[in-house]
Parts: structure tokens; sequence; C-alpha cells
């Protein structure tokens, strides 16, 4: 029996909540419908969030319905549901008789649907407006949220739109859930495919890392402190930014997804990127407007510094592979080298962050759960004697966005730099301190700020979906942005050998990497056990070795080895050349061969004689030398905007005359062959480095090349059966010349051609690359294993 104090409350407060919302003026009718409403996302996050949303706008003026859709049979679609929505909960500040009501409330207006067919899609749409009509409401919108795998999401969009959606005057949400793309050309596809059926402001791309408190506070953070923040957030004083997320667990029961994407796709190309943004991006001046906030953002991703091999290092903890073979039933001699754990290091080339990392990190099967973005600033301060003042600690900014000791989200500065303006709500400081530390400083020397009350991001953004808050959410500009820059490491690392590690504790040192120039390794080197393999040889056992290739001088080793063993040779040709005679004059050819010797030449020479140095094109292609397929500016980026070379030393082809491209009457090639006359003796370069094509082409001569045609120029017009098609290039005159050749070949991709040629006569016009002879030279070939052996 009820106690009649107890029941007369309950009729007050459903009372009251009656009057409340009689009281607002109505503003429609809202309908949601949670497509996957029965999976492993929506019950852990998307109902609770909903649950909250109902809470918050109960006595708003809006009324609700909400329908869990899924491809099950109704009863059994009812009941996964109804097992889900009994353990929804109110926050604590909620009272218990009042959290009775509401989710007594939130269960009547829940209804399980089938949504497979466009019918489906029709009949709820049907059942929609006549609720509409039986209760006098005027429809306010509807919101979709597609908690299913991203193939199925065209589809659904094209039965919304076909079958399902409102009237013009009611506004249309459809939420989508990552991954967006594996890579920048299929998510440009899935770009093109939503907005067959969907305008861009109908779509909530949503990163839930976005709804993290810590995240949501880095742009207000920087505004309310941007008199202190403004002079020192900057390359002049920050030493490096470290964006990081670690987990615990590892891939088992997602190997399925994680075999395909790897840590990089699933964390890093997404959420650290995004939280980036927030660090490094412009203030816009209005902070509430998503226009401006993109604009900041794209604006940010187009001074991003191009991402290569060498600027991540990658690992796989050891029972990964397991876990594949078992899960994705392969066979026991199956090999995955889907990274686990990856560290990158971003720069960004503009005034204010030129040069300084920013760190990137994630990974499965580590040490401890923790994310969190730590700013560390340059002390300048030397202590003589008192090293424990606060003077000598580190300065340090760090957005701590969830686990680890601390266990609650924060940002933390520390009181050696300056007290933070507090938040505008929301947010407490924090002045009672327990027994913790946060790289290496006690919490006593930080000044400590954390929410009033912690929520759940899905919430949080569930919330900015129902006001239309799209600064929280990835725009499709965003989004391409982003895999633009990502896609490119992706496709070199596809390839490459992650390092194993145990996982845990045990992990100790194995993935601590450390930053040389602007590329990252690891410290220590991995120790490897082999299983010794009857007739065949381990990696350990080549070394760099010579011999002969069609007649001529072969080195081949690994590539990192034949890399390094060919800039030491470059590196000693040229300080003879300019201790001879002053000058050293070298041609390079473009291709993707040449960038691992350019790293290699940035970072570890340097005393290269860049001074006395000519750098020349053994090629070029006709777009224009800003493009990103001109050979010169991949010699640009890779190379020349990292040293210190005089600017008349530089003689990139000239393939734009006239504001033409490789036209002939305009001759930029006898003008190129001028130039090579008038400052090199006897047009003779020092060196020519080529690379060769899988079709046996070099420099841009190719099959069919009308040889007689060419025979008495050095600098000639080509055409290439590849786009773009035309060329300008170095000719067999000018290139047979040189005092020394050499031939720089990469990659498994290359052995069936290497194999060809080895076995083939001198034949230019078929195999371009045998026309290489040099009339006094010396030629070269720098082949790497993979190549040579495949």
């Amino acid at each position: 029996m009820i106690p009649w104090k107890a029941l007369s409350g309950l009729l007050l407060l459903v009372g009251s909540l009656q009057q409340q919302t009689w009281a607002m003026e109505s503003k429609g009718h809202v309908s949601v419908v949670i497509v996957g409403a029965t999976g492993d996302l929506a019950r852990k996050y998307l109902w609770q969030g909903f649950f909250q949303l109902y809470g918050e706008q109960v006595s708003s003026g809006h009324s609700f319905s909400f329908y869990g859709a899924a491809l099950s049979e109704p009863e059994k679609g009812n009941l996964a549901m109804s097992e889900i929505l009994k353990g929804l909960a109110c926050s604590a500040d909620v009272a218990p008789e009042r959290c009775a009501l509401l989710k007594d409330q939130f269960l009547k207006l829940s209804q399980y649907r089938q949504l497979q067919t466009a019918e489906h899609y029709a009949a709820l749409s049907a059942e929609i407006r006549e609720q509409l009509k039986q209760e006098g409401l005027v429809e306010a919108g509807r919101l979709f949220y597609l908690s299913v795998p991203p193939f199925s999401y065209a589809d659904i969009a094209e039965k919304i739109n076909s079958s399902c959606r409102p009237d013009p005057e009611v506004w249309l949400r459809v939420v989508l859930e990552k991954p967006f793309g594996h890579d920048y050309e299929s998510a440009l596809q899935l770009s093109k495919d939503l907005k067959k059926f969907l305008k861009e402001e109908e779509m909530y791309r949503i990163d839930h890392y976005l709804g993290k408190q810590a995240v949501t506070q880095i742009l207000p953070f920087r505004h309310e402190n941007r008199k202190l923040l403004d002079p020192i957030w900057n390359k002049h004083h920050i030493e490096r930014v470290e964006i990081v997320m670690k987990e615990t667990v590892d891939a088992k029961g997602r190997t399925h997804f994680y075999n395909q994407y790897g840590v990089i796709r699933d964390v890093i190309q997404n959420h650290l990127t995004e939280i980036l943004t927030h660090v490094a991006m412009e203030i816009p001046v209005n902070r509430s407007s998503s226009e401006e906030i993109l604009k900041s953002k794209l604006k940010l991703f187009g001074s991003l510094q191009r991402l290569a091999k060498g600027s991540a290092v990658i690992g796989q903890y050891q029972a990964y592979n397991s876990e594949v073979t078992v899960e994705l039933n392969k066979t026991t001699d199956y090999i995955s080298i889907t990274p686990t754990f990856a560290g990158v290091a971003v720069y960004i080339e503009n005034s204010q962050w030129d040069g300084i990392p920013f760190i990137l990190t994630s990974g499965k099967a580590l040490d401890e759960r923790v994310s969190y973005v730590r700013v560390l600033f340059r002390n300048q301060v030397f202590c003589t004697q008192n090293i424990v003042s606060v003077h000598c600690k580190p300065k340090q900014i760090i957005f701590h966005i969830g686990q680890g000791n601390l266990k609650y989200p924060a940002f933390l500065v520390s009181k050696n730099l300056f007290k933070p303006q507090l938040p505008l709500s929301g947010w407490k400081e924090v002045t009672e301190y327990t027994n913790v530390s946060l790289f290496g400083q006690p919490l006593s020397g930080y000044y400590v700020y954390t929410p009033v009350a912690q929520m759940d991001p899905y919430a949080v953004l569930i919330s900015h979906i129902f006001q239309a808050k799209r600064d929280s959410f990835v725009s499709a500009e965003n989004l391409l942005a982003s895999w633009n820059f990502w896609t490119p490491l992706l496709d070199g690392i596809s390839h490459e050998y992650p390092r194993a590690y145990p996982g845990g504790v045990d992990n100790t040192n194995l993935l601590d990497f450390e930053l040389q120039g602007n590329e990252v390794s690891f410290v220590h080197e991995a120790v490897v056990l082999l299983s010794p393999v009857q007739g065949g040889a381990s990696s350990e056992s080549f070394q760099i070795t010579q011999g002969k290739y069609r007649t001529n001088e072969m080195v081949t080793a690994w590539a990192e080895e034949l890399v390094s063993r060919l800039a030491s040779d470059l590196h000693m040709a040229a300080e003879e050349a300019v201790k001879r005679s002053g000058q050293f004059h070298l041609a390079l050819s473009g291709g993707s061969s040449p960038i691992a010797l350019f790293q290699r030449l940035v970072l570890h020479h340097y005393t290269f004689p860049w001074k006395g140095t000519h750098l020349w094109m053994v090629d070029e292609r006709c777009v224009s030398l800003t493009e990103r397929g001109s050979n010169f500016r991949n010699l640009h980026d890779n190379l020349l905007q990292h040293i210190k070379v005089p600017y008349f030393n530089i003689h990139p082809m000239p393939v734009l005359v006239n504001q033409r491209l490789c036209v002939e009457e305009d001759g930029g090639a006898e003008s190129y062959e001028k130039e090579m006359s008038r400052l090199i003796n006897g047009t003779s370069f020092d060196w020519v480095l080529l690379g060769v094509g899988d079709d046996g082409h070099t420099a841009s001569l190719f099959r069919g090349c009308k040889l007689d045609v060419l025979e008495n120029k050095l600098v000639a017009l080509t055409e290439s059966p590849f786009k773009p098609h035309q060329r300008m290039s170095l000719t067999f005159s000018a290139i047979n010349k040189a005092k020394n050749i050499r031939v720089l070949v990469l990659g498994k991709g290359k052995h069936e051609m290497i194999t060809q040629l080895s076995r083939v006569k001198d034949d230019p016009k078929k195999w371009p690359i045998t026309g290489v002879k040099p009339s006094n030279g010396k030629l070269v070939w720098y082949i790497d294993y993979e190549a040579l052996l495949g």
C-alpha cells in the first residue's frame, strides 16, 4: 500500500510536469529514430543519451516520439529493446520520484519498428503523420541516428529521402558514425553517394571525442585566456605538443573491423586530428559559427606538412595475429601487418608553429588507459642551486581527457605559467589535492579545474544535434581535408612490418620513440628471434654487398641501409667536386624513390656542401611547378625547404613559358640546354640520379621515343603514356655525358622489371634504361633486396 504522502507527492509531480508543458508554447513534435537500436553502441550510449535529452527538454515545449529500429522481426526486436530500456538511469541531481516519472514517460513514448525496406520507411512516415494528426501536433523535426556499418549509409539515406523525408518546412537531421571511409578516395565516394539524398546541413558526422568535456573546453580556454596565451602560444615558447590516447584493451572481438583499419584510421585520423585542430588553429572571431570554425580548420589543414613514411613508427602487440587467425578463420601461415600502435610527428608550416612537433600517439595493449593533450613550454630558467624551485619545474598546460591516475576530466596549468580564467560555467577549481602526480609534478604544482558534473560525450553531442550546433561535428570538407593529409602516410606504411610488443607493462621501453629532425624512430632496437630456415637466410644475414648488374657495378642492401650508402657516396662526391672546382652539379629525377634519399640528406648530412651545389632536374611533368604532381614541387617539399642552398643554384625546368605549358615554339627545352652550357663545364654533370619505371623507362624517356630525333639535343619535350602526357627531359646525350650516373631501384614492385632487365640486350626503344651508357663516366646500380630478390 502506497503511503498517502508519497502518493500525493507523486500526483503533485505529475501535475507539475503537465502544467510546465501546457504552460509552454508548443514548439512542435520531434520524432527520433535510432537505426541499429539494439546494437552495442545504442545499448551502451545512445538510448541513455536520448533519455537524458528527453529529461532536459520535457518542459521546453517540444513533444517527442522515440523509435528503435533494426532489421530484426518485431517480436525479437521488442524484447531486445525492452532489456536495454530497463537499464536507463537519471543523473545524480534528479530526485528519485522525478526520475521514476521521466523513465515511465520515456518508455511509453518508445517503440520498436523493423526498418529494412522502402515500404518499412514509408509505413513509419505514415505512422508519424497519423500521430501528428490525431494529437493535433505540429511537426518540428525528424532525427535519424544511424548506428550501423557505413556500407549501409547510402542505402538508408536513399530510403529516408524517398520514403520518410518530412515536409520542407520541417528539419531533418541524420547522424552518421565513423568510419567515414578508409582513405581519401573512399571518403570522397561516400560523400558523393550521401549528397545524392541528403543536404550537407542535414548530415551530422559524429566524432564522440568532440563531446569529451576536456576537449570541448580547449577553444573556450584559449579564448578566455588569450591575453596571457597569445604571446606564448607559438614556436618561440612551446617545445612540443603531445596528443595521446592509450588503451589497455586489445582488439579481440573486433578484428573483423580492426584488421581493415588499424590504429591510425581507427583513432588518429579522426579523434586525435580533431583535437590537433582545436589546439593549433586560429580562434574564430565568432566561436559559435560553424562556418568560421570550419574555415579555421581548413586553413590549418592547408598548412600541415606532408607526412612521409619516416613521420611515423608503428607496432603490433604479439597476440594480435593469432586473434585475427582465429576470428577471421585464416590459415596458420597468415601474417597481418595491421598496426595496433602508432606514434606520428606532425608539423605545421606557418609562422606560428613552424618546427614544433605535434606528437600524436595511440595504441592498444599498452600499460594504462589514459587520454590527454600536453602542451610543453620551453623553460629558459637555469637554476644554479635550488632545482626544486617552482621556476625550475616544467611549464605545461594539460587537457586531461580522461582515465589515468587522475580519473576525471580536467585542465591543468603549471603554477609557474599563470593562473587561468575559470570557464564561464559548469567547471570548478580543485583546491584539495589527492596524492597524484602528473608528468613528474604533484597536483599541487598546477592550477586544476574540473567539471562540476561529469557528462557522457554522446549525451553532450545528442544535445548539440538537437540544438543544431554543427561546430561539434565533422563537415564533408573537414573530413576530406583530414583524409587527404593522412592517406599518403597510410599508403607509405601499407607494406611495412610493425614492431612486435608483448603488451601491457611488459612493453617497458620497447615503444619509446624519438625525433630526429622531422623523422621519428624507435629509441631501442627490437629484439627479434627468427627460426632457422633450411637453405634460407634471415634479414640480419644480409649486409651491404657489391656485385655486377648488366655488366655495371651494383650495390645492394635493405632499403634503409642502401639509401644511407647512396647518401654517403653522394656526399663524398660532392665534397671532392667542390674542393676540386668549387662547384658540384647534381641532376635529380622525379618519382618516389629519391624521396628517401632527400630525407636522409636532410636528417643526417648536415655538412653537405650545399653552398657549392647546383641542383638540376632530370625531367619534369608539364604542370605548374607548384602543383603536387610536379617533380620540382617534390624536390622542394622534401629537400629544398629544409636546406640552405643559394637561390641561383636551383635550376627548375622551364615547362611554363609565356603562360603556356610545354609548347615547342616557346623554346623552354632550348633555354634549359643553354643554361646548362653556360654553367656546366662541357655540359657534363658531376652526378645524375635516375630511377626506373615498371615499364623500363628512365627520366621521361619512354618506350617508342624517337631517339634519332633526340640524338643531337640535350633537353627535349617528350610524350608519356601516363598522365600528364607531356614531359620535359634530359636526353641520353646529356645523361651519358655525366661523370657519375646512379640508378636507384627500391621495392618489391620493381622485382619483375629488374629480373627482365637482367636478361635482355640493349634496346633503348623497348627498354629505355638500356640506353644509359656513360661515355667516359661511371654507372652504378643501387638495388634493394626486395627489388633484386622479390
